[in-house]
């Protein structure tokens, strides 16, 4: 029997922080189930499986890690706006892993789901918000974005893995990346002939 008050939000927060945990790909129904003290077919009443699960905690990260940026970057423009929008990114990466992997990560969402879910949404005006902030339109608001979500990422898989073992600190290789972009982005490139979105 399923315990008094289980609801699919919270066996989504209860897959989240296990997946914070022991990270998005470790994540199974058996070990949910055991969190949340009920047999694994209760957990099937709020939610249809596994991919159903890890689409439902991506909506959730994606909903608040847009959130956080949209907190960090209010009232900002420019390189200001860049740097409070990298650094919340970040943030949440490094305070989130799992729930950030599933941001990162293919999943196939309930379509339902998904059409309800702000966040997504939100998420892509909040990063073309930031660029329009540099003069930028199609198509090179689409190529700017994914350089963004490129270095981004990158650089956050990259220290979670690990990767910088240098002695220069992380931290300072990311604030002149981000003046780097800063600059990039003020003297971006013009389309080639022949391009379009």
């Amino acid at each position: 029997m399923a315990r008094a008050g289980l609801t699919a939000d919270r066996v989504t927060i209860a897959g989240a922080e296990l997946a914070d945990e022991v990270g998005l790909d470790q994540v199974t129904m058996s070990q949910l189930a055991r969190r949340l003290g009920v047999k694994d077919a209760s957990l099937y009443t709020h939610v249809r499986g596994l991919e159903d699960l890890r689409g439902r905690i991506a909506l959730l990260a994606a909903e608040e890690k847009t959130v956080r940026i949209a907190e960090a970057t209010a009232g900002r423009a420019g390189k200001d706006a860049l740097v409070a929008f990298a650094d919340a990114w970040r943030e949440y990466a490094h305070k989130h892993p799992g729930r950030y992997m599933a941001t990162q990560t293919p999943i196939r969402i309930d379509p339902e789901l998904a059409a309800k879910a702000a966040g997504p949404r939100r998420a892509v005006e909040l990063t073309y918000g930031v660029l329009r902030g540099y003069g930028l339109t199609e198509p090179d608001l689409t190529d700017a974005v994914r350089l963004l979500r490129s270095t981004f990422h990158g650089f956050v898989a990259l220290e979670a893995a690990g990767g910088f073992a240098h002695e220069r600190s992380p931290q300072q290789t990311w604030v002149r990346a981000l003046d780097a972009l800063h600059i990039l982005l003020e003297h971006w490139p013009p389309s080639r002939k022949g391009d379009s979105a």
